[in-house]
């Protein structure tokens, strides 16, 4: 993960500037993500894949702490060293840590403990910026940008949890969903060739999106919208659900054992398919990108239509010249929302490729704990691009690739249809 050229080319005083607006920012974000949920919502885990609010809420600021203010900061003292077992995640070289599964019977510390730790580790990390050193100001970037992952996990993590309640409480006020007409979907053709994907230029990247490289494609068609719910009802009342040659192996069997007939979050009530959301129950929008569905799924419903899903160069490709606006977080709706026409590559949901997420050619991690970030979970995931109404705006560019194992579907997971030229 560097964090950029563009920290590079701007003098100490501006790179300094840029990353103590950069963090205050962002930690206040985190904070308001927290402002309408009870202290109950904060503590309770739903499955191992999942972590408290309470758990994302400290084990950012760790990551301060570990990597910035115990290396950069002479003298400085956490307030509680325990807090380094209880809140690391899997930095293995960073020292022992808690059981993944066990985080949701961590109930001391409680909450306002951890917002303390949180307020002590502000005013250290405001005076060490306040140095000008750029180093500190080139990790406080990199920790910014792992804080506004971890407030994209708060956020499906708590709905996930807060699914499992028959109030179905919402995290944010409920709010009519916006209707829009039907629009069909279109497709753009692109031509093959060498083409370059991989970060470049000025802007905050990870590792993983590194080194920028060459890649052959051969002449290929987008579908001009991501598939919508009602595209999704269509499969589910043909059978899709039941028609075992549409799914790979393991996906028929995950459909199998877990029962599944339609996304997460969805349930019948009479003739209309509702949904749960962030902003509570809400009926399924028929207009907006389906959500919730898991690489399997994903594959299965391309077969079905008789396309395919994109590869990861094919969307950074056909996205790279488009601008990067959508429906994010910064907007408040935390829910896919019609498109109206948009092409919506960013936002709303991130799109499963068919890619799986492995390194680059050249790809070598940094050294020391900070080098397993990414490269470490380079085996049986699968990419996805784009971006998604619970992604921070600022996080995006065309070369970031989140990944996922293709079992899960809790993330805001959608997809694109493709097929060849």
């Amino acid at each position: 993960m560097k964090s950029t050229s563009q920290t590079r080319a701007a003098d100490p005083q501006t790179k300094q500037a840029e990353a103590l607006d950069l963090y205050r920012r962002t930690r206040d974000r985190t904070r308001d993500l927290c402002a309408d949920l009870r202290t109950e919502d904060m503590v309770v885990q739903s499955m191992e894949d999942a972590s408290p609010t309470k758990w994302h809420l400290a084990h950012t600021t760790w990551f301060f702490e570990q990597f910035i203010l115990r290396e950069h900061m002479p003298g400085y003292e956490s307030p509680d060293d325990r807090f380094a077992f209880l809140f690391n995640s899997y930095y293995v070289q960073a020292g022992p840590r808690h059981t993944r599964s066990n985080r949701g019977l961590i109930t001391r510390p409680g909450v306002a403990e951890v917002m303390s730790f949180r307020e002590h580790v502000d005013a250290s990390m405001e005076r060490l910026l306040e140095q000008g050193d750029p180093a500190v100001a080139e990790l406080a970037v990199l920790g910014c940008h792992h804080e506004m992952q971890h407030q994209e996990l708060l956020v499906t993590d708590l709905l996930h949890a807060l699914s499992f309640n028959p109030l179905l409480p919402a995290i944010r006020a409920p709010e009519p969903m916006p209707v829009a007409a039907e629009h069909q979907m279109g497709w753009t053709d692109h031509e093959g060739g060498i083409r370059e994907i991989g970060h470049a230029g000025e802007g905050f990247s990870y590792d993983c999106e590194e080194p920028r490289h060459e890649v052959l494609l051969r002449p290929f068609r987008l579908a001009t919208r991501p598939v919508t719910n009602r595209d999704w009802i269509a499969f589910i009342e043909d059978g899709g659900y039941e028609s075992a040659p549409l799914w790979l192996s393991d996906g028929w069997a995950t459909v199998e054992r877990e029962g599944w007939d339609a996304p997460l979050y969805w349930w019948r009530d009479g003739e209309e398919w509702w949904t749960f959301t962030p902003r509570g129950p809400q009926p399924v929008n028929l207009d907006a990108p389906v959500a919730h569905v898991s690489y399997y799924e994903a594959d299965a419903f391309a077969r079905w239509a008789g396309k395919r899903l994109p590869t990861e160069a094919e969307w950074e490709v056909a996205a790279r010249d488009l601008p990067i606006e959508g429906n994010f977080m910064d907007d408040g709706q935390l829910r896919p929302l019609p498109g109206q026409g948009r092409h919506q590559m960013y936002g709303d949901v991130w799109e499963w490729t068919q890619s799986p997420f492995t390194p680059y050619p050249g790809f070598r991690p940094p050294e020391g704990a900070i080098g397993e970030y990414n490269g470490k979970f380079m085996c049986s995931q699968f990419v996805l691009r784009g971006g998604a109404c619970t992604t921070p705006l600022e996080q995006m560019r065309p070369s970031y690739r989140n990944f996922f194992y293709p079992h899960q579907r809790w993330q805001t997971t959608g997809l694109r249809l493709a097929e060849d030229g």
